[in-house]
C-alpha cells in the first residue's frame, strides 16, 4: 500500500506530570514527560491509527487558535 506524507495540527497540554499532544484532524493523542516526547509519541499513534484504517477520515486544519474559558460545571 502507497502512503502519502499528510502534515497533522496538534496542541499540547499539561496533565499532571504529563505533556499531552492531542491530535486535531483525527481522534488521536498521546503524552510524554517532555513536550517533545509528547510529540513523537503522538506522530507514531497517529502513524499507527492511518496504517490499521481502510480509508481514515482526515480533516484539512487551518488558522488554528487555542483558549481557554472559566464554566459552571
Amino acid at each position: 500500500m502507497l502512503s502519502t506524507m499528510k502534515q497533522i495540527a496538534y496542541c499540547i497540554y499539561r496533565e499532571d506530570e504529563f505533556h499531552v499532544a492531542q491530535c486535531l484532524n483525527v481522534d488521536v493523542s498521546s503524552f510524554g514527560s517532555t513536550r517533545e516526547e509528547a510529540v513523537v509519541n503522538l506522530r507514531e499513534a497517529v502513524e499507527l491509527y492511518f496504517e490499521g484504517e481502510a480509508s481514515p477520515l482526515f480533516s484539512e486544519i487551518s488558522d488554528i487558535s487555542i483558549g481557554q474559558e472559566m464554566v459552571n460545571a
